[in-house]
């Protein structure tokens, strides 16, 4: 009868170093790379970087965009005012410049950006 054995032993030689090397490249959950925590702390900053330069652009626009109006209003207002006479100011002369100043108050604290 053969025995069995050394086969066994053939396979338990040639398993034990794959099974340390499979050991050895697994992570545990818990554990982390040395450079994982500098990596993420780096993609942060990147992205809340990113996410500034957005909201920069964003504001830019926005204050371009009130600026114009700001500028169509007082053109209105000018007109307005031109067709009034100096006995009668019209109504749309004060929503005009109750208009503008609220743009004008917005733009102001837009260019002030947050703080």
């Amino acid at each position: 009868m053969r025995s069995i054995f050394p086969q066994l032993a053939l396979l338990l030689f040639l398993w034990i170093p794959v099974a340390g090397i499979a050991q050895s490249t697994r992570q545990s959950p818990g554990s982390s790379d040395i450079n994982g925590p500098i990596e993420a702390d780096e993609a942060r900053a990147r992205l809340a970087h990113d996410m500034e330069k957005k909201a920069a652009k964003e504001r830019v626009a926005a204050l371009k965009s009130d600026t114009d109006k700001l500028l169509k209003l007082s053109i209105e207002l000018k007109s307005y005012v031109d067709k009034s006479d100096e006995n009668v100011l019209s109504l749309d002369v004060v929503k005009k410049a109750e208009e503008i100043e609220k743009l004008a108050k917005s733009v102001k604290e837009k260019m002030k950006g947050p703080n």
